[in-house]
Parts: structure tokens; sequence; C-alpha cells
């Protein structure tokens, strides 16, 4: 019974994992256009500036794809736990950023990262995790 349990949640951390990649990815692609976009960026007012934020979104996905199969290529998913950590700290930059400029943040931006992000954590220290016991029981095998 412990182990079906541990196994469900296993099974969750991943699909709401891939469902975090998904939503970062497509909310940052359709970030480029202001019919698709996810997120209000106020561009009548802002102009170039939202501009650079938009473009930012785009560089964002870009990393994403480019860490993910880095990742998938090395078997190597620990990384999760450090982007998702910067995925949260884009919180702090985006308020930053918006001080700073005199933009306007859309407030669905801190709640988009924060979920991505902490999907990010739970993964790659699931994945730790589960690395770690295995390694464990080989050992005890072989001894």
């Amino acid at each position: 019974m412990k182990s079906l349990f541990l196994q469900s949640i296993k099974l969750l951390i991943d699909l709401n994992f891939y469902i975090s990649v998904a939503v970062l990815i497509t909310g940052c692609l359709f970030s480029i256009s202001p019919q698709l976009s996810f997120f209000e960026f106020n561009e009548e007012l802002f102009g170039a500036l939202v501009n650079n934020l938009r473009i930012m979104m785009l560089y964002l996905a870009a990393t994403e794809c480019v860490i993910l199969l880095y990742c998938f290529f090395t078997k190597k998913y620990q990384f999760s736990v450090l982007i998702g950590f910067f995925l949260i700290l884009m919180i702090g930059s985006l308020q930053f950023y918006g001080e700073v400029n005199n933009v306007d943040i859309d407030a669905n931006l801190p709640s988009f990262f924060l979920y991505v992000g902490i999907s990010h954590i739970l993964f790659g220290l699931k994945t730790s995790l589960v690395n770690s016991a295995t390694v464990h029981q080989h050992k005890e095998f072989l001894d």
C-alpha cells in the first residue's frame, strides 16, 4: 500500500512537471503575440520596455528547451531544482524591472513563475531522491 502511494506521488510530480514545462514554453512563446498572450503587456503605454519583457520571455522559452534537452540526454534532472529556484527569483526580478522602468507587470506573472518554479524544484528533488535510492540499492546488492 505504501509503495502504491509513493508511486502515485511520483507520477503526480512527473505529470505536473511536464504540464508546467508545456505551460512555461507555451506561455513564453505566446507572449510575443498580443492576441495570443496569456499576460497583459500594455504596449500603448510602455512601448519598447514591454517589448524587452516579451523578448525576455522568448529567451526564457528557448533556454528552457535547451536545458531540458541537456537534462534528457545526460539523464541528470537534478538541474531542475536550480532552474526552479531561478524561476522563482524571476518574480522579484520582474517587480524590480517594473519599478525601475515604471512599467506595470501583469499580476499573473508572479503566480506563473511560482507554479513553474515549484514544479521544477519538486521534480528535481524527486529525481535526486529516486536516483540516490537506486544507487544505494545497487550498492547493497553488490556487497
